[in-house]
């Protein structure tokens, strides 16, 4: 066959990454019968994982077995006498531990595969435990009459579900037993290992994932009533705006609204990432569930009826709150318009009655201005014909055959008409520097 030549492709820089990301987290295969302990701790802040990745490696250097590198997210390694996989997400990590061995027949969850890890060492976990139970693989070891389930899950009601057309059975209780940790047996027919690790997997991941869905619904619970006192204030403050109710002030309504959205903010800021993340669990949850092809035990309730018959409600619940959250901001948003709206359409009524009195006050000022105008002509006029009659008084107008009162009589208009050119004059000058 002949050799293609070597072409230069430029590749693109995430290709390598986007091929491996599908085996990042990959199956593992499982022996029965099989002891199991499952754990999932929430980190709050990236330190915490760090912390647990650490701890990982101490562990490995206590058994001498090869270490995780810096940017392994997924670990799967035997250390003798148990295995562990560990593995790290965006918001927690999980710990699996793994012992072939037979369980006990009359109590199969007294001796657990997490006794096997030091326990030093296990108290050193940072973050929270959100997810701990027990997984047993059973090879129809065990019996699995009534008596005995009961014996093994503590007297608790038992969900059982065929998986993967009946080749596999699960029984569980969904409830903390008295050593804090739930409880899970599955009974192998005839799965091989590869389909074993395939459906603990599955099992791991729905139930984990199905606690991190519930995490919204104690906070969706709180807020709903806070929602229901911010849409009452919020009606209260609209029937104020639309009946024009001139004696509540408007400064006072916006500053309860500011308070109301303030406060909304606060919450959306607060559950926001929750309620996302419970989106993508319950639908984790969901897929999960179809995967391990759950076939319904007549006379008993299957896994998925159960998980439904509350996921679902939960689910729907963190979404009702959310919408009605954002439902809330925009009707706020559009209260706040409205409010600054009208306080524009006042303060634009109050201005155009400022204007309206000023210019009545102009025209006051005006008229009073002309007013003293005719008084300041007045009086110019008779200081100057007093001025004119002493400057008369100085003449002899007997001997020239003149009157003096005549001659101050017939200037007394030339001199009121001179007074009221010449302010004329300085006011139109005045006017025309102003301009």
């Amino acid at each position: 066959m002949p050799v293609s030549p070597t072409i230069a492709y430029q590749f693109h820089p995430q290709r390598e990454a986007l091929y491996n990301e599908l085996h990042i987290r990959p199956f593992y295969t499982l022996e029965a019968p099989q002891l199991m302990t499952h754990l999932a701790a929430c980190c709050e802040r990236q330190e915490e994982l760090d912390q647990a990745f650490d701890l990982l490696c101490d562990l490995c250097r206590r058994y001498d077995v090869n270490q995780p590198m810096a940017a392994t997210v997924s670990y799967h390694e035997n250390f003798g006498h148990f295995v562990v996989h560990w593995e790290r997400h965006a918001e927690f990590y999980s710990l699996t531990i793994m012992q072939n061995a037979t369980p006990d027949p009359d109590s199969p969850f007294n001796h657990t595969a997490i006794d096997l890890l030091p326990a030093d060492w296990l108290k050193r976990l940072p973050g929270q435990i959100i997810a701990a139970f027990h997984l047993i693989i059973d090879q129809q070891q065990l019996s699995y009459e009534q008596n005995a389930l009961a014996r093994y899950f503590e007297g608790h009601p038992v969900m059982v579900s065929n998986v993967y057309s009946g080749n596999a059975r699960i029984y569980t209780a969904f409830k903390l037993h008295g050593d804090e940790f739930s409880r899970f047996i599955i009974n192998n027919f005839q799965l091989n290992n590869t389909q074993l690790g395939q459906l603990v997997r599955r099992i791991t991941d729905m139930e984990t994932y199905r606690l991190l869905a519930m995490m919204a619904l104690p906070p969706a619970k709180r807020i709903a009533p806070q929602l229901v006192d911010m849409d009452r204030q919020l009606g209260d403050i609209l029937t104020v705006v639309t009946t024009a109710d001139t004696t509540s002030s408007e400064r006072e309504l916006l500053e309860k609204l500011t308070r109301t959205e303030a406060t909304l903010e606060a919450y959306r800021a607060e559950t926001n990432q929750r309620f996302s993340a419970t989106r993508a669990y319950y639908q984790l949850v969901k897929d999960r569930l179809e995967g391990i092809n759950e076939g319904k035990v007549a006379g008993q309730l299957s896994i998925g009826e159960f998980i439904n018959r509350r996921l679902n409600p939960a689910s729907r619940t963190c979404e009702s709150v959310k919408e009605w959250m954002d439902d809330l901001s925009k009707r706020i948003e559009r209260a706040s318009v409205l409010m600054r709206t009208r306080a524009n359409l006042t303060l634009q009524e109050q201005n155009r009655l400022q204007l309206a009195a000023m210019n009545r006050r102009s025209k006051l000022q005006f008229r009073l201005q002309e007013t003293v105008e005719g008084l300041s002509i007045a009086a110019i006029s008779y200081y100057a014909v007093g001025l004119l009659g002493y400057v008369f008084g100085g003449f002899p107008l007997e001997d020239w055959g003149l009157n003096k009162n005549l001659l101050l009589a017939a200037s007394i208009p030339l001199i009121v008409a001179g007074a009221w050119f010449i302010t004329r004059r300085i006011k139109r000058r005045l006017i025309q520097e102003q301009e």
